[in-house]
């Protein structure tokens, strides 16, 4: 049993957390809506009121939040983890953010006597209620066996995958790869409905050979349904096609498809979209073929 204090109880952090509290570990959550707390206070854990009182006496942090600057708040902050846990604590984080700030945190933590690992995950919403997650880990080594346990409960797929910061570069390549096959089968479905195919047969023998993936196992009844409820928001998948369209510049490296997908998902963003499923860059096929736009319950606009 370990003591573990869990920062960030959104849509994955939530269950990830209910899961290390079922799993006999003590876990201290701490989210900015307070009301975020209740499944992991119902699963055993405990309903933290800051930062430092997730961390008192935490043996592990764990740290699920949106973006970079969110990181940086929660670990360096006048309050934050770095100024309130004790030195030694292991500090996993899960966020998918620049790897250059995972490469600067990771420095400060370990001036500040700290451990960092970043752990992206990859799975969704469905990945992490059912403990399935796919965790790509940047940092030491050593780090990473003592943070098994932990990697175990909540994820499926685990792999250490290099030095910090390779954690966050591995995660920009899943969303890359992810978003461009969830746009492929978003113009799927476009194409096969405007010849009036039975769509859902087609997916279906189409799941079953080279065409066939994880995404369109996953994200064919949101668009045969028109149910976009967030899984993974546009708004976040947008912020990772930012991540990768900057590493790749920086590395001289060339992403035309990683450029256009992300395009296509600032445009979903932009048409209001964002606070949907990533799914719902069906609209912006519909919005492009000019036909009528799908709305999130399957009703047209």
């Amino acid at each position: 049993m370990t003591n573990i204090a869990f920062i960030g109880l959104g849509i994955m952090g939530s269950p990830m957390a209910v899961h290390l509290a079922k799993a006999g570990h003590q876990v201290a959550g701490y989210n900015r809506s307070p009301e975020r707390t209740a499944p992991l206070v119902a699963a055993g854990g405990r309903a933290a009121s800051s930062i430092a009182d997730a961390v008192d006496g935490a043996e592990v942090v764990c740290v699920m939040v949106p973006d970079s600057p969110h990181v940086q708040e929660v670990l360096t902050g006048e309050d934050g983890v770095f100024a309130t846990a004790a030195p030694g604590t292991l500090v996993i984080d899960f966020s998918s953010i620049r790897p250059d700030v995972t490469a600067q945190l990771a420095a400060t933590a370990g001036e500040q006597g700290f451990r960092l690992l970043d752990a992206p995950v990859s799975g969704g919403e469905a990945g992490a209620v059912n403990s399935a997650l796919s965790i790509m880990v940047g940092g030491d080594a050593a780090d990473f066996e003592a943070a098994k346990p932990v990697f175990d409960v909540v994820g499926k797929t685990i792999v250490h995958v290099g030095a910090s910061g390779s954690g966050q570069t591995v995660k920009a390549a899943n969303q890359l790869i992810v978003a461009a096959n969830i746009q492929a089968l978003a113009e799927a479905v476009v194409f096969l409905e405007a010849y009036g195919v039975d769509t859902k047969a087609a997916l279906e023998v189409l799941g079953g050979g080279l065409a066939g993936s994880k995404v369109l196992d996953q994200k064919k009844e949101n668009m045969l349904s028109r149910s976009f409820d967030p899984g993974f928001r546009i708004e976040l998948h947008h912020k990772d096609l930012g991540i990768v369209t900057s590493a790749a510049r920086e590395a001289g490296v060339v992403v035309p498809l990683g450029a256009l997908v992300a395009q296509l998902m600032a445009s979903a963003k932009a048409s209001g979209d964002g606070g949907l499923d990533h799914s719902a860059l069906l609209r912006g096929v519909e919005r492009l073929s000019g036909v009528p736009t799908s709305s999130t319950n399957g009703s047209e606009n």
